[in-house]
């Protein structure tokens, strides 16, 4: 056994072992149960989490290279599925919209200038799609996780693509037209009604088609859905609710959001949608990427949201099979004894504003005060 392997010890196996089994225990308790971690109980907590994620990414258990694609395959329908919304989404995009009535008295509000894009088109998936997938990798070459780089990937792709899909199925089924609606429809000018009022344009076919696409904003429906799940990423990872009052780090979660906002104002400052068109695709956005986020992390502010589900999933099992194969039955459970009654105990001294003057060199006191 090489000298570094410490971790290969029986002893600090068994210790690991019994400590993780635990945290199993507990977070499965917590789960039924709805009775979460009690604030005595965090600093031992995330000391194991830490340990843990330190102890994977010096052995390297989890990269792309080794388990890359064991995470595809149990994966593949997802990716089919992600396909087929691609093809949707094209063929969206060759429908025409509904033509809705515009009469000589609606054109008053649609008369505004026809000015280039302030954020092109083309500009959208790269500060939605391929500046969080960049900020990923990042994250995966620090920790060498590959659970979290696909799952955070995966969920990235869905949230742009299930919103563009949702966006521009109602964009053509309601037809709203543009603020600059009457220079698309009369680019000499000149206005053409038919018998019944309704506009005759004789604009390019193309331009008039988009004309009919205000509601709901496709710009900002697609930048919030990528950056608030990235903001929400990155407020797991920094732990930004984990209830210690850092302010600061709400500006790094704040930022992508302030991002997608500004975007949604350049579309009304273009008049290229009206307000009600950004308000609504904000919200869009949102909320695919909240509900994208939370089918692979956990909420940012809970204990275990600096990481997937699977990655829990997978460590759990880890831990159980362990304990099971290496550790003593008579010892484990006397371990888990002592702790178990030394986190009743603190917690009761906290809960009656006593403070336990014994116990110094105890694990939980080593955790709660010595940490720096």
């Amino acid at each position: 056994m090489p000298w570094w392997d410490l971790s290969s010890l029986p002893p600090v196996r068994s210790l690991r072992s019994i400590c993780q089994d635990y945290v199993s225990q507990r977070l499965h308790t917590s789960a039924n149960s709805n009775h979460w971690f009690t604030a005595v109980e965090f600093p031992l907590i995330e000391h194991l989490e830490e340990e843990y994620r330190m102890m994977e990414v010096q052995h390297g258990m989890h990269t792309v290279k080794s388990h890359g694609a064991i995470v595809a395959k149990r994966h593949m329908h997802d990716w089919l599925i992600f396909l087929l919304l691609a093809v949707i989404e094209i063929i969206l995009n060759s429908i025409r919209p509904f033509y809705r009535f515009v009469g000589k008295d609606m054109l008053t509000d649609l008369k505004y200038p026809f000015k280039n894009n302030t954020v092109p088109v083309w500009a959208v998936p790269v500060y939605s799609v391929l500046l969080p997938i960049v900020i990923f990798l990042i994250v995966y070459f620090r920790r060498r996780d590959v659970y979290d780089l696909h799952h955070a990937v995966l969920g990235l792709l869905y949230s742009n693509l299930v919103t563009a899909v949702i966006t521009d199925s109602i964009k053509l089924t309601v037809g709203r037209p543009r603020p600059n609606f009457f220079w698309r429809c009369f680019p000499d000018g000149i206005a053409v009604f038919d018998h019944l009022g309704n506009v005759i344009c004789h604009g390019d076919e193309k331009i008039v088609n988009e004309g009919h696409k205000s509601f709901p904003s496709g710009h900002t429906s697609v930048s919030f859905a990528g950056m608030v799940y990235l903001s929400l990423y990155i407020s797991g990872k920094i732990q930004a609710f984990d209830g210690r009052g850092h302010v600061a780090k709400l500006c790094l979660v704040f930022l992508p959001i302030l991002a997608a906002a500004l975007v949604g104002v350049s579309r009304v400052d273009d008049y290229w949608h009206h307000w009600q068109d950004v308000f609504a695709g904000g919200l869009l956005g949102l909320a695919v990427a909240t509900f994208c986020y939370l089918q692979f992390f956990p909420p940012p502010h809970h204990i275990q949201g600096w990481g997937p589900y699977a990655y829990f999933h997978l460590v759990n099992e880890r831990a159980h099979t362990h304990a099971a194969s290496s550790v003593n039955p008579h010892t484990g459970h006397t371990m888990q004894s002592e702790i178990t009654h030394e986190l009743e105990e603190r917690n009761h001294n906290r809960y009656t504003g006593l403070q336990s003057a014994s116990g110094s060199n105890s694990l939980l006191n080593d955790e709660e005060y010595g940490r720096t």
